[in-house]
């Protein structure tokens, strides 16, 4: 199903059955939390005990950002399953945007689950013919709602006591978020906190490496592909051009990357970007994206 990031495989977040068939259906291994999708706020204190400060950090954010691309991390309420949470004490806590959402949560009655609808680490999917690519034949419907409008996914904060802890970059940025308490970066760790802080994602199957602006053509550019920002790359194989402005470069990253992906090439090559504002976001997905 849509959201106004990326398309997520959607159950039922308080069904710990259902959740099993998402993990299944994506090879998701059972360490890596789900993000739980809400109605409104009102469901954060459902979902969520947070500490008096927390709850009003949470509830300021969820009045500014929510419906929207932002998910909070915050103590879990034992009514969500462990499997949902992966054996953490926390959950994910996100309201989405997208009308398909919010009629589907009413429908329900309750909150969803949907993790991005593509098999483990791989390429996060904008589209339904994204979705099918990667789930046909794993899933039994997929529920068309067009291109996705942000085209990256949500951000992620952890929300504690006076400050939040970015754990994951994205539509909503650092500076914004700084408006409402201090902001520290999650350190490097081998072990997974919340939805997708793996070193290793967004990836595609293809070698990809990070190419600094003024960097020399490589030796492999004529069997090589390049992601580009605001400047096409001659010399080589396949060329993906995206704006320079990262607000409009990020609905069409992953399609760019994907469709690069398809071609057979030796290797991708991702023009590095300045990280501030939404460059941030899209920085933390092409340095996943090498790593794998």
């Amino acid at each position: 199903m849509p959201t106004e990031t990326v398309y997520g495989l959607a159950c039922d977040a308080l069904n710990a059955s259902a959740a099993a068939k998402v993990f299944a259906a994506k090879e998701r291994p059972a360490f890596d939390p789900l993000i739980v999708h809400v109605a409104d706020a009102s469901w954060i204190v459902l979902m969520a005990r947070p500490a008096a400060a927390a709850a009003v950090l949470a509830e300021e954010l969820a009045a500014a950002f929510w419906p929207g691309p932002l998910t909070m991390v915050l103590p879990a309420r034992d009514v969500v399953p462990d499997l949902v949470r992966s054996g953490l004490p926390t959950v994910a806590l996100r309201c989405s945007a997208h009308p398909v959402m919010a009629v589907l949560l009413s429908a329900l009655g309750g909150p969803v689950a949907a993790p991005s609808a593509n098999r483990f680490g791989r390429i996060s999917p904008v589209t339904a013919q994204d979705v099918l690519e990667e789930l046909d034949g794993r899933i039994p419907l997929v529920l068309d709602g067009g291109l996705c409008r942000h085209g990256l996914e949500s951000t992620i904060v952890a929300v504690e006591d006076g400050r939040l802890v970015l754990l994951r970059p994205g539509p909503v940025t650092l500076e914004e978020l700084e408006k409402f308490a201090p902001v520290t970066r999650a350190a490097p760790s081998k072990t997974v906190s919340a939805p997708g802080m793996l070193e290793s994602h967004y990836a595609p199957r293809t070698p990809l490496r990070l190419w600094p602006p003024q960097a020399p053509w490589p030796e492999d550019a004529a069997t090589s592909g390049v992601l580009a920002f605001g400047e096409v790359d001659a010399g080589f194989a396949a060329a993906e051009v995206l704006p320079s402005d990262p607000m409009q470069a990020a609905p069409l990253f992953f399609a760019a990357l994907r469709r690069l992906d398809a071609c057979g090439l030796a290797r991708i090559y991702a023009r590095t970007i300045s990280e501030s504002g939404l460059g941030r976001a899209i920085m933390d997905r092409l340095r996943r994206a090498a790593h794998g």
